[in-house]
């Protein structure tokens, strides 16, 4: 069965998910120093990930971006699952923005030039929301 696609939706399904799907791809192709960067940056922020091995992280973070880019270009994938993939994920990243010294301005959550490329994921967390509660409405309305 294909999930119904509101004519809004496409355009921020196909954005987010082709650049996920990108992101994804990119990561899988990391060299040992990238994945040794990346990793480094997201222990500094979820200290809990610093028990595992870079190679091993970048691969799966890479495998569930590509998951979540393949779930947001899907139409048989509703909208309401979609979104909270896409929310919880940049949630993760927002998560790494916060917490992360330098990104954004002392005091403030206006981002630092070090931050912009982080606290632009506000835009993802943004089409997240707007597939949950599109999601969540339409189902109100038809009740």
């Amino acid at each position: 069965m294909i999930a119904r696609i509101r004519p809004w939706e496409a355009p921020l399904r196909l954005g987010a998910g082709a650049f996920i799907i990108d992101s994804g791809l990119r990561k899988l192709r990391a060299d040992p120093s990238t994945a040794a960067q990346t990793h480094g940056f997201a222990a500094g922020a979820y200290p809990m990930l610093q028990k595992v091995d870079s190679r091993r992280f970048v691969r799966a973070l890479a495998t569930g971006e590509l998951a979540l880019g393949a779930a947001l270009l899907s139409p048989v994938v509703p909208a309401a699952l979609a979104g909270a993939g896409l929310t919880a994920f940049s949630a993760g990243l927002l998560g790494l923005y916060l917490r992360t010294p330098g990104m954004h301005k002392e005091g403030s959550l206006r981002p630092t030039e070090q931050g912009l490329p982080i606290a632009k994921d506000v835009w993802l967390f943004g089409i997240g929301l707007a597939f949950l509660i599109g999601d969540l409405t339409d189902r109100k309305d038809s009740a």
